[in-house]
């Protein structure tokens, strides 16, 4: 399967990126607060208003059916620190999610268009062109990730792919091409193997991520 050369591509500027990170800055120090206004030209947030009717004992009723609101109990903080702990995880959500979103849509989207492609030469030629505009695009993007942002990405492309970067790889490449991308990853820091828990260790930043993308913060 072709898409295979795609992820692996995107995997790898990711790993690269935790890198980049480290190199520009071991250490994060941005003071965001994390109520700012929502910014809702984002792609992570997509304002939906639905009109559509329903039958209620034989009488025709319409409704409006807007976002998602998700409510949550009241964040208490022991000290400075950890508010600024909490709102710079807020920020670095807001940078990454919308790159963890995009690679999801390009590994469907370049896997579906292939599925249309005549011959082996023809997606072949495609990829070729699919895979320079990913390095044109993504690599200055990479670059600018903090060494947290990186190690973030990782596990919000587990959340859009439901998939660890190295069960992708090993899927697609096998097992020994994933030990090699995993210990280059680990020279870092980083780690492909990284799951993503909603419901436990990543319960904040699952609760960051659906007030993002509701438009709430």
């Amino acid at each position: 399967m072709k898409a295979k050369h795609i992820v692996i591509l995107l995997l790898c500027l990711f790993s690269l990126g935790a890198a980049y990170g480290q190199n520009t800055s071991t250490v994060d120090t941005d003071d965001v607060d994390s109520k700012s206004n929502a910014d809702q030209s984002s792609p992570t947030f997509v304002p939906m208003v639905k009109v559509s009717k329903t039958l209620v004992d034989g009488d025709s009723i319409q409704y409006v059916e807007l976002n998602a609101l998700y409510i949550y109990p009241k964040l208490t903080f022991a000290d400075p620190r950890q508010r600024l702990a909490y709102n710079r995880l807020v920020a670095n959500i807001k940078k990454v999610l919308p790159i963890a979103k995009e690679v999801n849509a390009i590994i469907i989207e370049t896997y579906d268009y292939l599925q249309t492609l005549p011959n082996k030469k023809a997606k072949e030629e495609h990829m070729k062109l699919v895979e320079k505009d990913i390095r044109k695009r993504y690599t200055p993007r990479m670059k600018k990730l903090t060494y947290s942002q990186g190690k973030l990405l990782i596990k919000l492309i587990y959340r859009e792919c439901d998939s660890s970067s190295y069960q992708l790889i090993q899927a697609f490449l096998g097992p020994i091409r994933a030990g090699f991308y995993q210990a280059f990853a680990s020279l870092f820091g980083a780690s492909l193997t990284k799951k993503y828990d909603p419901n436990g260790v990543d319960r904040f930043t699952e609760r960051i991520v659906r007030q993002v993308e509701a438009g709430q913060i």
